[in-house]
């Protein structure tokens, strides 16, 4: 494949040193782990604010990842691409207050509604970005776990939600604490179950909901991907049977691969991967077009444009290569993973139906018997 210019990525090419050290916010600073960045793609990605053919830069140490993502690039290329698009996006912290009774606790409960617009008011005052849409409660016992939910602009939100929330419950707890009965306080009670998978996240996002799909031909898939489209669609089908006895959270082949990769290029907490990972891969057949259709739902990306490691100097290289940087270009970033998770999947799927996935890593990843 054609590979980008270098010269356009400098610190990408030396194997950079983030730059400065001293603008790096972490403790105890020794130096940088060097992972290898490889690319995948091209794809032409038509979402609503994804419109370009790009490469996917993936930081992997795992041998196919690169070569099987660019497969599947290769076959919905030929088909003229993937669409994506952005359905919803969230960001909630989810903190406790404690009551000496029930009683105390359902007053409060029940008073929430009339509380929001006050607490609205104090969280938004603490960023120009962070719009606190929703404050939902939920009794347990003598206690009242209240999700807030915002958006955050181009940033991911964890640490915006956080000290938003963190003042807008001091605030009231000054103002109103005794009048409403509180005898303590937690800033996160569990509800919002940052970086742990939680079934609340596939419809309440923590992150953005984005959606893509792309059709693929029966000639395309037995060119490119060595299987007619009818037994790649039987493949996935096997699957979710599969993952329905297992108990598997979720149904895809592996997205989690493409979203650890990227997250650690573009700059994402790579921690947050886990309750990203939830998506759900969708296969429908048409027999008389002899047509596969593939769609991939995830409902919880945690990502940012800005803010967070996007500032280092070869994070915010790679997203200027998938024309993600900056401000305004958050859904696109989710647009863009989506698409690349898609592209992996369906290639990943190939190999399991014809039997080369074995092969294939023994060719690419060893080099010699074990």
């Amino acid at each position: 494949m054609a590979i980008l210019p270098t010269k356009d990525y400098p610190n990408i090419a030396s194997g950079g040193t983030q730059g400065d050290a001293s603008k790096i916010r972490v403790e105890n600073l020794i130096g940088f782990a060097r992972i290898p960045l490889g690319l995948a793609g091209p794809l032409t990605i038509h979402g609503e604010h994804q419109k370009n053919k790009v490469y996917a830069p993936l930081a992997t140490v795992e041998p196919t990842l690169v070569a099987s993502c660019s497969r599947g690039c290769k076959a919905f290329e030929s088909n003229g691409g993937i669409h994506a698009v952005v359905l919803s996006e969230g960001m909630s912290r989810a903190p406790v207050f404690r009551f000496a009774s029930p009683v105390d606790a359902v007053s409060f409960y029940r008073q929430i509604p009339g509380l929001e617009e006050e607490l609205r008011c104090w969280a938004e005052d603490t960023s120009r970005f962070a719009k606190l849409e929703k404050v939902v409660p939920h009794l347990l016992g003598k206690d009242v776990h209240a999700r807030f939910v915002y958006t955050c602009g181009d940033a991911s939100g964890q640490n915006m939600s956080t000290i938003a929330t963190h003042k807008a419950c001091q605030k009231l707890l000054a103002a109103r604490g005794t009048e409403l009965k509180i005898i303590d306080f937690q800033l996160e009670g569990q509800m919002a179950s940052d970086k742990k998978f939680a079934n609340i996240h596939v419809y309440e996002p923590r992150g953005v909901q984005v959606f893509a799909w792309g059709v693929l031909s029966d000639a395309v898939c037995k060119v490119v991907l060595g299987n007619s489209a009818a037994r790649i669609h039987g493949a996935v089908m096997i699957g979710q049977q599969g993952a329905i006895r297992a108990g598997m959270m979720g149904s895809n082949v592996n997205v989690a691969n493409i979203l650890a990769a990227m997250f650690i290029a573009c700059g994402q907490d790579a921690a947050s991967v886990l309750e990203s990972g939830w998506a759900q891969l969708t296969s429908e057949y048409d027999n008389e077009r002899e047509e596969l259709t593939l769609s991939l739902f995830i409902p919880s990306l945690l990502i940012g444009s800005v803010g967070g490691g996007t500032m280092y100097s070869t994070q915010k290289e790679a997203l200027e290569m998938v024309k993600c940087a900056g401000d305004g270009r958050k859904w696109a970033l989710a647009e863009t993973m989506a698409a690349f998770a898609l592209a992996l999947d369906v290639s990943t799927v190939s190999a399991m139906a014809d039997d080369s996935f074995a092969r294939s890593h023994e060719r690419l990843a060893r080099s010699s018997k074990i």
